[in-house]
């Protein structure tokens, strides 16, 4: 395991110290994507508090996070249902 290093970002005007053991540019891309939410709200906001606007970007985030599971999880269902027509049509076809 790698010895976690100290990766420095910068949110909305504020810089963040990370500790992490993660790639330093994947920890860069996910405060821009932090950063990029946090824009977001405060444009669809008028409040200027910081906190409200970070609560905002987190229930963006966990709203895109939970739509991309329960397309997966769709997805995931209808592969299931074609496995299971194409192992019965197989059993069909080994059984005659």
């Amino acid at each position: 395991m790698t010895d976690p290093r100290v990766v420095p970002v910068q949110i909305q005007g504020q810089r963040y110290p990370i500790r992490t053991t993660l790639d330093a540019e994947y920890v860069a891309r996910l405060a821009a994507f932090v950063d990029e939410k946090m824009r977001a709200a405060a444009e669809s906001t008028t409040t200027g508090d910081s906190l409200r606007l970070a609560v905002l970007a987190a229930l963006n985030i966990a709203d895109e996070l939970f739509r991309a599971n329960d397309a997966t999880d769709t997805r995931d269902g209808r592969l299931a249902e074609r496995t299971e027509e194409l192992e019965r049509l197989l059993d069909s076809v080994l059984m005659r």
